[in-house]
Formats: structure tokens, C-alpha cells, sequence
């Protein structure tokens, strides 16, 4: 209950914080424009379409990357699976993350997916919500809202909370090649 009181709060609040205008700003987002259906749809797939093609990109290419521990690019199938699974939030492996990805495409490519998919699978069970509650309009609030939200009130609280309980139980990250 005290998590779903917190969401609720969230996605129906009308005030944004400091570091939300600032991203909607960055992107170029109305954060008070109230979406139809189509356009809520339509920003998903698209946010979903070129995170696919980014995710794709950055295992393709991971051998470029620093800190790629020596690891080549990942080749085209594996790149496309991997990149549509962990952007539709169902983060199938058909190999060993330790041996094949670097730590760049581990953090900044499938860590962020981790992220992002989960905001948006959030930021669409709010849409089902608002859509059954207000069965007199189209509109289903704002995708880029309910996303950033979703990051940054919800998401990002939440691991630092459970990353501080980590790091009390003696759990560490470091950057140092994996030892056999």
C-alpha cells in the first residue's frame, strides 16, 4: 500500500521537479500537454523503436568501446535479440554476459534497458489506468511525463535504496577484468 500511494502521488501530481523540466526541456517535451491515445502509442513505440536500434548499435560496436575487456562486437542475431529482448523488458540471455560484453555495453547499453523498459511498461500501465478512468476522452496523459517520472521518482530512488542495503551486506562493483 505505501508504494502504490507513493505512485499514485506521482503520476497524478501537477508539479514537476527542477531535473524533470530540465530533461523535458533537453528532449523538447510539453510536460502539460495532455496525448491522445494515438500519439501515447505513437511516442512509445518510437522511444522503443530507437532504443532497439541504440541498444543494437552499442553491442555491435563494444569493441570500440573502453573498458570492452577485449570482448568483439556482438554479431547482427545476437545483437537484434539481445536488443529486443531487454527493450520489451523480457532481458533474455542466450549467452554469458561476463564473456562476451564489456562493461560499457553491460552499463550503458542493457543497465539503462533495465531502466527504460520498466518505466515504460509502468508508464503504460498507467495509460490503462487513465484510460479506464476517464472513459469520456481520448487522452491519456503525457508518455514523456510518465517516463521521466516513472526514471526518476520511482526507479532511480528505489536502486540507490537497495544499492546502499547491497553495499551494507558487502557486495562491491569494481572495473578490474573478471579473474579465473
Amino acid at each position: 500500500r505505501p508504494l502504490g500511494d507513493y505512485m499514485a502521488g506521482v503520476f497524478t501530481s501537477r508539479r514537476h521537479w527542477r531535473v524533470e523540466r530540465l530533461v523535458y526541456r533537453a528532449v523538447g517535451v510539453d510536460p502539460d500537454a495532455d496525448q491522445p491515445w494515438s500519439t501515447y502509442l505513437r511516442s512509445v513505440l518510437s522511444f522503443s523503436f530507437v532504443s532497439v536500434i541504440g541498444l543494437y548499435v552499442l553491442l555491435r560496436v563494444q569493441h570500440h568501446l573502453p573498458y570492452s575487456l577485449g570482448f568483439r562486437g556482438m554479431g547482427q542475431a545476437q545483437s537484434f535479440n539481445t536488443a529486443a529482448s531487454f527493450v520489451t523488458n523480457t532481458n533474455w540471455q542466450s549467452y554469458s554476459g561476463e564473456s562476451t560484453l564489456g562493461y560499457v555495453a553491460q552499463m550503458a547499453g542493457l543497465a539503462v534497458q533495465n531502466f527504460a523498459s520498466a518505466a515504460v511498461g509502468i508508464a503504460v500501465a498507467i495509460a490503462m489506468v487513465r484510460g479506464f478512468a476517464r472513459s469520456h476522452t481520448d487522452h491519456l496523459g503525457n508518455f514523456w511525463v510518465d517516463l521521466i517520472r516513472a526514471i526518476i521518482r520511482i526507479l532511480l530512488p528505489t536502486a540507490v535504496v537497495l544499492a546502499v542495503v547491497l553495499i551494507a551486506d558487502g557486495a562491491g562493483e569494481n572495473f578490474p577484468p573478471t579473474q579465473v
